[in-house]
C-alpha cells in the first residue's frame, strides 16, 4: 500500500486534512501533567499511576465505553506499578494504547488477520523468533499483562464474557507497535497514537518529502469528510478492496468518533509531482546508513532499500556522519577498514552511553561534561593490525559524526544545567556562553549536512530556533553589563541588530507571511543565510568558547572546510585535555571593556536573531505559519 500525489504540490503545502486518531494514550512520564484524553496540560500536577482529565467533555470522549476502557487502564497501570517483572520495560503506553482499541473495536474483529481497522498488524515477524527473541517476547509479556488488566470487562458488557482473548491482545499490540507514531505538542513528546489508513498507508525512506504535525484537539461534530483536502489517493496491490471492506467501526474511529486526540496533518517539504508517491520517515535521519537499517528492522522488520541507502559509493550526508581520523604511528594507513570503522565506532558510542545513563543515576553535570568533551576530544585508543605489526592507534570523531552530534545535545543541555547551579554570576554566564556555543555548532554542523540533503530541514529548523534562543537569552543575560566595564546598561542601548550586510529579516518575514515557500525561494534564503552566518559566526565563536578545549580545536562552528586538513589534529594526542573548572573562568571581563564589550553583545545578538528567523522560516514550511510562531518562543523587538 502507498499514498500518491494527486495533482503536483509545491514545498510546505499541507496535503491532507486534520486527521483524528484512532486511539492514543500518553507516555507514563506525561499522565500527571498532562490530559488523558486531549493532551493538553493540566492545571496541577497529580500522581502518575493513575488517569487524569482536564474537563468532563475529555472525560467521556476516550471511547465509547468510558468507564470500561479507564478502568482496564487504571487496572493495568496498577498491575504493572505492582509488579513490574510482569512487562519489564521503562514505559505502558504501547499497551494503554492496545486497550483502548480493543474496547472500540467489535468482538468480531478477527484476531489472526494480516491486517485490523485496513491497517497492517505485522503480527508474523513480530512474534516469530528468527532474531533473538526480544521483540516476540515483549509482545507476549505485553498481551498477557492486557489480558489480565482486561479480565471481566468486555465491549459488550457481557457477564459471562472471560475478557479479552490473548489472541487478540497479541494482534492489537502488534498493530500498536507497528502503527503507532509519537505525539508531540509545542516542542513535548508527550505520547503515542494510532491513525487511520490515510496517514498510516504514507511509506517510508530515508530521503523523504513530507513530514508531518500535530494540532491540539478540537471537538468533532460529524468527523472530518472533506476530501478535497485530501491531496493524495491510495494506490497499490488490493488498495481499493481494502477501502471497500472498511465496516461501521472502522468509519465511526476515522472520523473521530472515539477519541479528542490531537489532529495529524501530513505536510510536504519539498516540491512532489502529481502521481509520485509521498513518503515520510520512521527513525532518525541524522544517523549513518547502518544504524537507521537496524532500527527499522528491529521496529518494523524490514529494510530500507531507498536511494539514500542503496547509493554507492555511499551518499554524502551518511559519508559525513561516520567519518572519524586516526592518530599514531606514521606507518599506519590513514584509511580504515570497515571492520576497525565498525569497533571505533560501537566503542566511542558505548563509552557516551555510558556516560548520559551515569548522569541520569547521579545527576552530576559537572562530571558529565568533562566525560563527554574529553570524549569528542581525545576519542578512544584501538589496535590496528598491518604488514608491519600491530599499531596502538587514537581514532578521532570529527564534528559531523552523529555520535558528536549526540554528544553535543548531551552537552547543551548539561551546561544549561550548570548555569543555573552557579554560585557566582560569572560562572552562570560562563556556563551559558559554552552552551549557547555547542547550540550554535550543532545548528551549524546539521545544516551543513541539510544543505546536501533536503530532508533533514526538519532538524535544521529545531536546531536553528534552539541556537538562536540560547545565543539571545547571552546577549540579554543581566549579568552581561556588570561583567564588562560598559556604560550601556540597558538591552536598549545595544546597536541595532539588523545586519549591515543582508535584508534577509525582510526576506523571512514576506516568505512567512506570505507563504512563498517555493523550492527557489528556499534555495537563494539559505545560501544567503550561510553566506551571511558565515561572516558573523567566526566573530562571535571566540568570545563564546571560552576555555572549553574541546570547542577552541573546532575553527569555524558553520564552515566545516578546516577538517579536510588533518594537520588540524596533528598535535592532539589523547589525555592531553584538561578542563576548566568554575574557578579558572574570568567570565566577560576578558573580552573586553566599554565599546568592546557592546560590540561583542551586539554581534552575539545579531546572530541570534538570523539563527532564530531563519529557523522560524524553515519551520514554516515543515509546519506552517502558526506552529512556527509557536515554536520560536523568543518575541524579536530589538
Amino acid at each position: 500500500m502507498e499514498m500518491r500525489a494527486k495533482e503536483d504540490i509545491e514545498i510546505g503545502t499541507d496535503i491532507t486534512l486534520p486527521l483524528p486518531p484512532l486511539a492514543i494514550s500518553l507516555y507514563d512520564s506525561s499522565l500527571s501533567s498532562h490530559c488523558s484524553s486531549c493532551f493538553l496540560s493540566l492545571s496541577s500536577t497529580t500522581s502518575t499511576s493513575s488517569l487524569h482529565y482536564c474537563s468532563t467533555t475529555c472525560s467521556t470522549s476516550t471511547s465509547t465505553s468510558t468507564t470500561t476502557t479507564t478502568s482496564s487502564e487504571q487496572r493495568l497501570l496498577s498491575l504493572l506499578h505492582s509488579n513490574p517483572s510482569l512487562y519489564p520495560h521503562p514505559d505502558s503506553s504501547d499497551l494503554r494504547l492496545s486497550l483502548r482499541l480493543l474496547h472500540l473495536l467489535s468482538p468480531s474483529s478477527s484476531s489472526l488477520s494480516p491486517r485490523l481497522l485496513r491497517l497492517l498488524t505485522n503480527r508474523h515477524h513480530l512474534t516469530c523468533h528468527d532474531d533473538d527473541g526480544v521483540m516476540s517476547s515483549k509482545v507476549k509479556a505485553g498481551a498477557n499483562a492486557i489480558v489480565v488488566a482486561s479480565r471481566g470487562f468486555r465491549f459488550d458488557f457481557d457477564s459471562n464474557d472471560r475478557g479479552f482473548q490473548l489472541e487478540e491482545a497479541v494482534t492489537v499490540l502488534c498493530l500498536v507497535i507497528t502503527n503507532a507514531v509519537e505525539i508531540s505538542l509545542y516542542g513535548q513528546r508527550l505520547g503515542i497514537g494510532v491513525y487511520d489508513w490515510r496517514f498510516s498507508w504514507i511509506n517510508h525512506t530515508c530521503s523523504p518529502n513530507s513530514c508531518f504535525r500535530f494540532l491540539p484537539a478540537l471537538p468533532l461534530h460529524g468527523g472530518y469528510d472533506d476530501s478535497s483536502s485530501m491531496r493524495i489517493f491510495p494506490c497499490g496491490d488490493h488498495a481499493q478492496m481494502q477501502q471497500d471492506e472498511g465496516d461501521s467501526t472502522t468509519s465511526d474511529l476515522a472520523n473521530g468518533v472515539g477519541n479528542y486526540g490531537p489532529r495529524l496533518i501530513v505536510r510536504s517539504i519539498k516540491g512532489i509531482q502529481s502521481g509520485e508517491e509521498v513518503t515520510i520517515t520512521y527513525t532518525d535521519l541524522l544517523q549513518p546508513t547502518e544504524l537507521r537499517q537496524s532500527e527499522l528492522f528491529l521496529e518494523y522488520k524490514f529494510f530500507c532499500n531507498c536511494q539514500r541507502c542503496s547509493a554507492v559509493p555511499q551518499a554524502y550526508v551518511d559519508h559525513a556522519l561516520q567519518e572519524t581520523i586516526c592518530l599514531g604511528h606514521e606507518n599506519c594507513s590513514k584509511t580504515l577498514d570497515k571492520h576497525n570503522k565498525e569497533e571505533v565506532t560501537e566503542k566511542l558510542r558505548y563509552m557516551l552511553d555510558n556516560t548520559i545513563a551515569e548522569y541520569m543515576e547521579l545527576g552530576d553535570p559537572v562530571s558529565c561534561c568533562e566525560k563527554v568533551e574529553k570524549l569528542l576530544s581525545g576519542g578512544c585508543l584501538n589496535h590496528v593490525e598491518q604488514t608491519r605489526g600491530i599499531f596502538h592507534i587514537y581514532f578521532k570523531l570529527l564534528p559531523l559524526h552523529y555520535i558528536s552530534l549526540s554528544a553535543f545535545t548531551t552537552l547543551i543541555s548539561t551546561y544549561k544545567i550548570r548555569a543555573g547551579f552557579g554560585e557566582m554570576r560569572l560562572q552562570s554566564v560562563d556556563m551559558r556562553m559554552i552552551s549557547a556555543a555547542y547550540s550554535l555548532l550543532l545548528a551549524g554542523a546539521t545544516h551543513h549536512l541539510f544543505m546536501y540533503e533536503p530532508s533533514l530541514i526538519v532538524s535544521a529548523a529545531t536546531f536553528w530556533i534552539d541556537a538562536g534562543e540560547s545565543l539571545l537569552c547571552v546577549g540579554r543575560s543581566p549579568s552581561w553589563n556588570s561583567c564588562v566595564n560598559s556604560e550601556s546598561q540597558h538591552l536598549s542601548d545595544v546597536h541595532d541588530v539588523n545586519c549591515p550586510r543582508c535584508l534577509l529579516m525582510h526576506k523571512f518575514e514576506s516568505s512567512v507571511s506570505s507563504g512563498q515557500t517555493q523550492n527557489k525561494a528556499l534555495e537563494d534564503i539559505s545560501q544567503e543565510f550561510h553566506k551571511c552566518i558565515s561572516i558573523m559566526a567566526p566573530k562571535v565563536w571566540s568570545f563564546l568558547i571560552q576555555d572549553c578545549k574541546y570547542l577552541k580545536s573546532v575553527k569555524d562552528p558553520i564552515d566545516f572546510s578546516w577538517i579536510r586538513d588533518m594537520s588540524t589534529f596533528g598535535n592532539t594526542q589523547y589525555g592531553e585535555f584538561h578542563f576548566c573548572h568554575e574557578s579558572e573562568n574570568k567570565g566577560l571581563l576578558k573580552y573586553g571593556t566599554g565599546n568592546a564589550g557592546v560590540d561583542a553583545r551586539t554581534d552575539i545578538l545579531r546572530l541570534g536573531v538570523h539563527c532564530l528567523q531563519y529557523g522560524r522560516y524553515l519551520s514554516s514550511i515543515c509546519y506552517g505559519n502558526s506552529c512556527s510562531n509557536q515554536l520560536v518562543r523568543h518575541v524579536i523587538h530589538i
